[in-house]
């Protein structure tokens, strides 16, 4: 299991990678390893859902 401050802090990086419009190879690759992290925590089906539940709205959307 992946420990959730693992994932706090690629989060935060991430984000202030962002923001601050540095998109650069390093901000992908660590964007990577985030996705990486997420995949294996216990958050994983929860993402799963929501982006499931997005791509069900958008889709009636544009039907």
């Amino acid at each position: 299991m992946v420990s959730i401050s693992i994932i706090v802090l690629l989060l935060f990086a991430v984000v202030v990678l962002v923001r601050s419009y540095r998109l650069s190879l390093s901000s992908a690759l660590l964007c990577i390893v985030l996705g990486f992290y997420l995949a294996s925590s216990k958050l994983a089906p929860t993402i799963s859902d929501i982006i499931g539940q997005i791509l069900g709205i958008v889709s009636t959307i544009g039907a």
